[in-house]
């Protein structure tokens, strides 16, 4: 397989905090608002996804205080300090303006007193507010976080979605995984990648997508470049798919074994997430486009608990059962009695 070589990076090594906040307030649309050093946020710079609530950097416990991450201050934290007299708030909230802090949430509709903000602002560091409740502004905040430093990976070969089952078609230079994918888009599957697939490992699953260069357009040997979204439209596109199988392609090889029943599950590692792996031997006259369609609706049936080739087995062990028991050993038909078939 031509995965174990391939350069795995993050999709961002920083980001900044201007960049987040635009993030999240066009696409997400997050409700949030600057009340402190709003423009200093082109400054400040994001290197990871975790995020921080400073409960203990407030009492003065600052040894293992992650200062690089965004803080977030919650009910629990506000409601500390608005406990304390304003010279008190101030030496607190001074143990984390005294950090290079790249940004400090305020969530759930909680306020900072003037004379905190006045110190983030004298510090240089951008606070925020924003009206949700703390746990769902973190779940959305780490959630966009995650994708932009989430690892990732490119591949060789053709990604495609057959009745919502994302498929990898790989295998060598001329195979035919383009055409295989090519058949798939007429039959009204649709395209995700072609030659060159991005995967970008998040939440422990691999998302697929093309590069902004690839997107819409496939190579056919012979032919050449073809614009699928222009030939075919939308419809026969889409512009990302979780990667659920791996089609591995090879010529027919007499020395190798071919998996005949399918109770033997393999698995590929990509970004260390255990995708299940297909090997398929090529041979003239064998209808590729067909047996990727029964693999994602074979796919889909194991979901729902059926797994043909167990289900074919209890079926021998059922028979071999029966034979020892009654001596009977000719196979038997599944139709007890021909009544006639006149048409």
């Amino acid at each position: 397989m031509p995965f174990g070589s391939n350069p795995v990076y993050p999709k961002q090594k920083k980001i900044s905090v201007e960049f987040m906040i635009s993030q999240l307030t066009e696409k997400i649309k997050m409700k949030v608002q600057a009340c402190a050093a709003g423009g200093a946020c082109m400054q400040r710079y994001l290197t990871e996804a975790d995020l921080h609530r400073p409960g203990l950097a407030l009492t003065g416990y600052t040894h293992l205080f992650a200062w690089k991450r965004v803080q977030i201050l919650g009910n629990t934290e506000c409601e500390y300090l608005s406990n304390l007299s304003t010279e008190e708030q101030r030496k607190s909230f001074g143990n984390l303006t005294r950090f290079d802090i790249p940004i400090i949430f305020v969530t759930a509709g909680n306020e900072l007193s003037p004379a905190l903000l006045k110190m983030a602002e004298e510090a240089i560091i951008p606070v925020f507010t924003t009206p949700l409740e703390t746990v769902k502004f973190m779940y959305l905040l780490r959630d966009f976080l995650e994708d932009q430093f989430a690892l990732q990976t490119i591949v060789h070969g053709a990604m495609v979605d057959v009745y919502g089952i994302g498929i990898l078609i790989t295998g060598k230079a001329g195979i035919g995984k383009s055409e295989v994918a090519l058949d798939l888009i007429e039959r009204g599957h649709r395209l995700v990648a072609d030659d060159v697939v991005t995967l970008t490992k998040k939440n422990n699953v691999l998302l697929s997508a093309a590069t902004d260069m690839n997107k819409h357009f496939m190579e056919i040997r012979g032919l050449g470049i073809v614009d699928i979204m222009s030939m075919f439209g939308i419809r026969a596109v889409r512009y990302q798919k979780r990667l659920e199988v791996v089609l591995d392609l090879y010529l027919w090889d007499d020395a190798r074994p071919v998996d005949r029943t399918g109770l033997e599950k393999k698995h590929v590692e990509i970004l260390d997430v255990q995708v299940p792996l297909i090997e398929l031997p090529i041979t003239p006259g064998k209808n590729i486009t067909v047996i990727a369609e029964v693999i994602a609706m074979n796919y889909l049936l194991n979901n729902y608990g059926y797994d043909a080739a167990k289900a074919f087995q209890e079926r021998i062990k059922t028979r071999i059962a029966h034979k020892k028991k009654t001596g009977l050993s000719d196979p038997r038909r599944v139709v007890d009695y021909f009544e006639g078939d006149t048409e």
